[in-house]
């Protein structure tokens, strides 16, 4: 487990569990949270035994209820500006070169909705709620809320949330396609935790890649996503990992790869 006071980091064999531990402010993101956010991928991605990652909150309250709007008292246009200007954190979990699974254990509002939607794939207890709530604050969100939500759930539904600031429960987060699984609030640690196990069991050259493609697909027209589809397959085709995933499916044994 490492010692950083806002993060907790734990590794189950191949999957980092990354813990959000600010419970007594439901897990809101200041801007001492998201620096250690920050330092906990970047020393991720250069590890090799880590092959997924399990993203959650403290507490059976909150995976992050958004922004610590403490922060925002006082502070000017262009300090906010400097502060959007630097590296985020859905900016880095969206381009994280490995998976990130978001396991949302209750309130997953604002910054924490937008942190959410920034990984691959989100399981919900059924006591979460969601939201974007900022229009209640005379702000927008900041962290590609306008842009991820719609992308995931459509315009119509997207602009319901935005507008209206309403929180929604998980059921019908799933409904809408916000989230991709929901499950009792008891087993949805063992739940994320076991999905991501079977994830990192595959070839780390092949989830990368799955990635690369997948954001491509939501980034460029069909003809260009194909194309470069087409250029990781063979990209993936050149790799060891290949190698023993055909070897091991002929020799009717179980694949081990080494990510090469």
């Amino acid at each position: 487990m490492s010692e950083a006071t806002n993060i907790l980091r734990e590794d189950h064999g191949r999957v980092a569990l990354l813990t959000i531990n600010r419970p007594e402010k439901r897990n809101a993101l200041d801007g001492a949270t998201r620096c250690e956010l920050l330092g906990l991928l970047d020393a991720i991605r250069t590890d090799a035994g880590i092959r997924v990652v399990v993203l959650t909150g403290a507490g059976d309250k909150a995976f992050v209820a958004g922004a610590d709007i403490s922060e925002f008292e006082g502070r000017s246009p262009i300090d906010q500006f400097r502060v959007m200007s630097d590296r985020t954190i859905f900016d880095a979990v969206d381009r994280f070169p490995k998976p990130v699974i978001a396991a949302l254990n209750g309130f997953t509002l604002g910054g924490g909705c937008e942190l959410a939607m920034a990984c691959d794939i989100r399981i919900a207890a059924d006591t979460a709620r969601l939201g974007q709530p900022e229009v209640n604050l005379g702000i927008i969100p900041g962290g590609g809320g306008t842009q991820r939500l719609p992308r995931l759930v459509g315009a119509g539904a997207a602009y319901k949330l935005l507008f209206t600031g309403e929180l929604i429960t998980a059921t019908e987060a799933l409904r809408i396609g916000l989230v991709d699984e929901v499950v009792p609030a008891s087993d949805l640690r063992t739940r994320a935790m076991a999905l991501a196990e079977g994830i990192a069991q595959k070839s780390p050259v092949a989830l990368q890649l799955i990635k690369e493609a997948v954001r491509a697909s939501l980034r460029v027209p069909l003809d260009e996503g194909l194309r470069q589809e087409t250029t990781l397959f063979g990209l993936a085709f050149s790799s060891e990992d290949k190698a023993e995933g055909v070897a091991a499916f002929l020799g009717k044994r179980p694949a081990e790869f080494k990510g090469r």
